[in-house]
């Protein structure tokens, strides 16, 4: 028991909740007030996207004569929507000895285009790991000596490749880079703007309505005290899944899920004895209120909560989605 001290049926708590209650009662005076015009606004800027025929466009022009710049940008945002894609439009870049010619060196902008588009190969696309290698090796040598935005730009996709981002952590960075542009569009960046903080807003209700509504009723951390309460990391956690509004559902019962799984872990790996283990091990595979009196005292607060709550899940679904409630119940035997 490494993290835990055990001592008379409970034990110390490991680390506190770094977050408090700032979810709780941290409201912004602006949230309620901002928001109706903000969604008008949003909707308004929205009329103007043509994204799915500018994509269409792009998809059929003819980008023999483009730059590395431009196919690598094409190619990106192609295979992120799904279009089919073939990895050898890079092959014009290489030189007679199959390597990624040098003179590419002195386009910055087209290297990194190039670095985060090679994030999007599978596997077998040697071109597109020869480019990550290529990009990444040349990129770190002349971050230092690049000057505001590349420098920025480029020190982020060192730290984290675009593709492999947190999306809105890295839109609030872009934000902040895009308005310096002296060739930006005031209204993209208005839209920018706007999305962020309305989505911003959605998450924090539901992350208070998580914390306030659900987790502390549950009360896990306190009949289990050595357990970590970790509800906003847990939240943020599952942003790097799906962090649309139109998810949020989904995003709540699987930070649930999240919170309830750690606290499984802690229970196996830094209290429970091997014994204890295996009677609460059995008691989840019966998946059954009555094997509640199979277990020690301090595990049937706990076993009660995880069976509650599962079926709580089970009664928001609509009758087609309940099958889900299956897997979830044969992840949890594991």
């Amino acid at each position: 028991m490494p993290q835990a001290i055990r001592s008379c049926g409970s034990v110390q708590s490991i680390i506190p909740d770094l977050w408090g209650d700032y979810f709780i009662t941290h409201h912004p005076c602006s949230d309620e007030t901002e928001a109706p015009w903000m969604r008008e606004r949003d909707e308004e800027l929205r009329e103007e996207e043509e994204l799915t025929e500018a994509l269409k466009r792009v998809y059929d022009a003819d980008s023999a004569n483009d730059g590395l710049y431009e196919v690598s940008l094409r190619f990106r945002l192609l295979r992120e929507k799904g279009y089919s894609v073939t990895s050898d439009v890079f092959s014009k870049f290489k030189d007679e000895g199959g390597s990624f010619s040098t003179t590419l060196t002195e386009d910055v902008k087209g290297l990194l285009s190039l670095y985060n588009a090679a994030y999007l190969g599978t596997h077998g696309e040697t071109i597109l790991d020869e480019a990550i290698s290529f990009t990444r090796t040349h990129l770190t040598s002349m971050v230092h000596d690049l000057n505001p935005p590349m420098a920025t730009l480029v020190s982020l996709a060192l730290e984290t490749p675009l593709r492999r981002s947190i999306k809105r952590l890295f839109a609030r960075h872009y934000i902040s880079i895009y308005q310096e542009e002296p060739t930006r569009n005031d209204k993209i960046l208005e839209l920018a703007k706007l999305d962020f903080h309305i989505l911003q807003s959605l998450h924090r209700s539901k992350l208070m309505i998580i914390i306030d509504r659900w987790w502390k009723d549950l009360a896990l951390t306190k009949t289990l005290s050595f357990a970590r309460d970790r509800a906003v990391v847990a939240y943020y956690w599952i942003l790097g899944v799906y962090y649309e509004p139109q998810f949020s559902r989904a995003r709540v019962m699987t930070t649930k899920i999240v919170l309830i799984t750690s606290i499984l872990d802690d229970i196996y790996d830094d209290y429970s004895t091997l014994e204890e283990s295996q009677l609460l091990t059995d008691a989840i595979q019966r998946w059954d209120f009555e094997a509640v009196d199979q277990l020690p005292e301090y595990l049937k607060d706990f076993f009660l909560k995880l069976l509650f709550a599962v079926r709580e899940f089970e009664t928001e679904l609509a009758a087609e989605e309940k099958f889900r409630i299956f897997y979830l119940k044969e992840a949890s035997l594991f």
